[in-house]
């Protein structure tokens, strides 16, 4: 894995836009959510992006598959890592502060290493890994609040809805390794959204009916941010770091965003956080700082 002091400055540069990018993105989904509803909400974010990476897949003239079982895989892609945890999360929102939301998002790290080890023989739960997640879900639940955890109002279950999606994220990561290898990033992601799409579009009838075509300004600019910028092109930029330093660099993106979307929340919604959020958060930096390992890396090769 890439350590910290072996992270070329570009590949930082890029590290701390996508944090900008994807912490900014709690508070325009929140913003949209003033007007729209959140199934509408998931269904134009998924649809403009698709369009966004299809049109850069036909610039790049990059080859697109026929084979009827990877559009499967997009399928299952597409519901795990876009329907699922899009609509979980904007129902969330409406009901707890975007910086809370970004706090409870860190925890897909927390449930990715459960789920890879339960799935993959190269991927087991190594007893740092283990304390990791342990302390990491320690942090949910402290975030949360110890009482929440056993009460049913709104709250909470607006909580919960959070961590669901993290939990199907973490599945959707175990997915894609399993069924889109060999493809071309922005043909996955692609197909990914393509295929959240057509299953998010008769959800939406269904639920909410049609979706509003005429909205406020305000609600086009969050809609155009989270769609276009902090989907298409955010996926871009996560595959090149990815290309750059590896998937054990990433995990810092997960700590970067929440400082950013608890400082948007609170400049523009006023929203506050209680102190309980603050310490969840800093038990889950503490819990994917040991299951990425690289502080303890550092630590012993100081002492040698």
């Amino acid at each position: 894995m890439t350590q910290a002091t072996d992270i070329p400055p570009r590949a930082w540069s890029l590290l701390v836009a996508l944090a900008l990018i994807w912490g900014a993105s709690f508070l325009a989904i929140r913003t949209a959510l003033d007007e729209i509803a959140p199934l509408a909400s998931v269904l134009y974010r998924t649809g403009p992006a698709a369009l966004a990476l299809w049109l850069w897949v036909a610039v790049r003239r990059l080859p697109v598959t026929r084979d009827p079982r990877l559009w499967v895989a997009f399928l299952g892609m597409g519901i795990l890592n876009n329907a699922i945890p899009f609509s979980l999360m904007a129902w969330g929102q409406l009901h707890i502060p975007t910086g809370l939301t970004s706090i409870l998002n860190a925890a897909t790290a927390i449930w990715g290493v459960l789920v890879a080890a339960l799935v993959f023989s190269d991927e087991r739960l190594s007893p740092r890994k283990a304390a990791g997640t342990l302390i990491g879900f320690a942090g949910v639940a402290t975030a949360i609040g110890w009482r929440a955890l056993v009460a049913l109002d709104v709250t909470s279950l607006a909580q919960l809805a959070v961590l669901g999606g993290t939990l199907s994220y973490a599945v959707a990561g175990a997915w894609g390794r399993r069924f889109l290898r060999g493809l071309t990033p922005e043909v996955a992601a692609a197909g990914m959204l393509t295929a959240a799409t057509l299953v998010m579009l008769p959800v939406t009838l269904a639920v909410e009916g049609m979706p509003p075509a005429h909205l406020g300004l305000r609600t086009l600019a969050a809609i155009g941010y989270y769609a276009l910028v902090a989907t298409s092109c955010a996926y871009l930029l996560y595959y090149r770091i990815l290309a750059l330093t590896g998937s054990g660099t990433l995990l810092l993106v997960t700590l970067m965003i929440p400082p950013v979307a608890i400082t948007l929340g609170a400049l523009v919604r006023g929203e506050t956080l209680s102190s309980s959020a603050f310490g969840g958060f800093a038990l889950l930096a503490l819990g994917l700082a040991l299951i990425d390992g690289r502080l303890l890396r550092r630590r012993d090769a100081r002492s040698v």
